[in-house]
């Protein structure tokens, strides 16, 4: 059987094939937004705004107008609602 390039043929693309990037990576980002912190963890917007005026919430970064969550603000926060999760949790038994 010819190749398909000799046969005029169409090449087949295996259905798990992603087309090919041109160009640069993106360059990862070191902050959440607050629609991508809250997509990350699973939880609302709503949710995260009443977790930051109880004072539950990430620490917030402000540049210029918006406000960021760095990796590491995320980090400490989940390991707190670790913490505070584990004594509550050792406290039932």
């Amino acid at each position: 059987m010819a190749r398909d390039e000799i046969s005029g043929r169409k090449p087949r693309q295996s259905a798990g094939r992603e087309k090919r990037r041109r160009g640069p990576l993106p360059v990862p980002t070191h902050v959440f937004s607050i629609p991508s912190f809250c997509a990350a963890h699973g939880i609302s917007e709503a949710f995260f705004h009443k977790l930051v005026s109880q004072g539950q919430g990430p620490r917030l970064m402000k540049v210029g107008g918006r406000t960021f969550v760095t990796f590491e603000a995320a980090a400490d926060w989940r390991a707190q609602n670790e913490a505070t999760t584990a004594a509550a949790m050792t406290a039932a038994e």
